[in-house]
């Protein structure tokens, strides 16, 4: 990998990784028509790590109420009750399926799963999901339930296949279940932290390891890549929830259709490999 692609990828990931268009659909798309090869589902995971702490950082204040009110569950029956301990829950619980879905199907996400027909199919096809979600979504409330939790988890687990899109799950599964979009946003960048931190450094030695297919990143190219997606990342997180409040998804859901159909036509074309 040279320093450029690196660069690019890293700002890739920080612009794509909190939009509802798939930040690792994009990765693989951007490093295939730049340098004919896919960086691979570990550079994704590792660059990752940078978004999250865009969102440690934009939500440290919630997120030290949250693991307050946690710890302070185990002995106080009265912090139980408190939307702060069972939002913390909720994030755990919603958490657990991309986790376990991550491992066991580790080796599909990371080779057949990352075929580009598939992704362009599923850019389209979630597209119209998250336009439907957001045309009947009620909107009518912002506080969660454990079944939102464990339904926008199980959304967040679909996003394992490059194209459905993290946040694009999550929020769609949110807006069928009466969430407002701002409420539906928040609690999506919450659901991602455990998960996505546990990925990104689950797969720093597969990054690292240079004996394996497709370009090699060095440590200095993943820190700088690292660096790049915190600092866009944060500054995306700030710009969607403003975004969110006073407008619809229609924008996101034309551009996945648009990028879906144009990737298909270089793929039908041979233009591009699919694998």
């Amino acid at each position: 990998m040279d320093w450029m692609q690196a660069i690019v990828l890293g700002l890739v990931q920080g612009l794509t990784e909190f939009l509802p268009i798939s930040s690792s659909a994009h990765l693989r798309v951007v490093s295939t028509l730049g340098w004919g090869t896919d960086a691979g589902a570990s550079f994704t995971a590792v660059t990752q790590l940078g978004t999250e702490l865009a969102v440690l950082i934009y939500y440290a204040k919630k997120i030290g109420v949250l693991l307050g009110a946690w710890f302070k569950g185990f002995f106080s029956a009265a912090v139980r009750r408190t939307d702060d301990y069972r939002m913390a829950w909720y994030v755990i619980i919603g958490s657990t399926p991309i986790a376990l879905l991550g491992v066991v199907f580790k080796d599909e996400i990371r080779t057949s799963l990352r075929n580009l027909w598939i992704t362009a199919t599923v850019m389209i096809v979630f597209a119209v999901v998250l336009a439907v979600a957001d045309e009947i979504g009620k909107q009518a409330r912002a506080d969660l339930t454990l079944k939102d939790s464990i339904t926008m988890g199980l959304a967040q687990a679909m996003a394992l296949i490059p194209g459905v899109s993290r946040s694009g799950g999550t929020l769609t599964a949110g807006l069928f279940l009466g969430l407002d979009r701002k409420s539906a946003t928040d609690y999506s960048f919450l659901l991602a932290i455990p998960a996505v931190f546990g990925a990104g450094l689950f797969s720093i030695p597969d990054v690292m390891d240079k004996t394996g297919p497709g370009p090699h990143a060095s440590t200095a190219q993943m820190i700088v890549a690292t660096v790049i997606a915190f600092v866009v990342g944060y500054a995306t997180i700030a710009w969607l929830l403003r975004y969110v409040s006073r407008h619809t998804f229609s924008a996101f859901v034309w551009y996945r259709i648009v990028l879906g159909v144009v990737l298909m036509a270089l793929l039908a074309t041979n233009t591009i490999p699919a694998t």
